[in-house]
């Protein structure tokens, strides 16, 4: 351990060595299909990778608790992939606004849900927020909402096409 380094402080860099490593690259779609690949896979390592390296990044999972920081972060993946598990969720209906650092994702979750009676489809609304840092376009907040059974509706000001 360097001079002048506690224990907290290793853990960060070798947290931070391990993010630098994981060599994602691309632009937010691609870091947007390493973290569902990562989900559908419950590769905690991967899923990581995708994620910012800063203190303020935060995660809020259908009907639960902002969760703020890698580490808890971490945690709470880490339980969802337990015993094997992993989250069946692909992205659909994405809609995005961009800029020159950053990128917000809208998009509708398409989610295997296992029930008694076998597989089922819900739906989950998640936002997805990208910043371009220096290991490259990683997420910064995801937000996902309460899911449901029944396909979600859009309510859009596009115009209606009238013949």
């Amino acid at each position: 351990m360097p001079p002048g380094h506690n224990v907290r402080q290793n853990l960060h860099y070798m947290r931070k060595s391990k993010l630098q490593q994981a060599n994602l690259e691309g632009d937010a779609d691609d870091i947007e299909a390493a973290f569902y690949d990562a989900l559908q896979r419950g590769d905690i390592d991967r899923l990581m990778a995708c994620w910012a390296d800063e203190d303020e990044i935060f995660c809020i999972h259908p009907g639960g608790p902002r969760v703020i920081g890698a580490t808890a972060i971490r945690a709470t993946f880490e339980a969802m992939f337990s015993e094997g598990r992993t989250v069946r969720a692909w992205p659909e209906r994405v809609r995005k606004t961009m800029a020159v650092g950053s990128c917000v994702h809208n998009v509708l979750e398409r989610v295997e849900v296992l029930t008694p009676q076998g597989p089922t489809t819900a739906w989950v609304i998640a936002t997805n927020v990208y910043h371009r840092t220096a290991q490259g376009w990683r997420i910064v907040a995801h937000h996902a909402s309460p899911g449901t059974t029944s396909e979600i509706q859009e309510v859009s000001n596009a115009p209606a096409i009238l013949h």
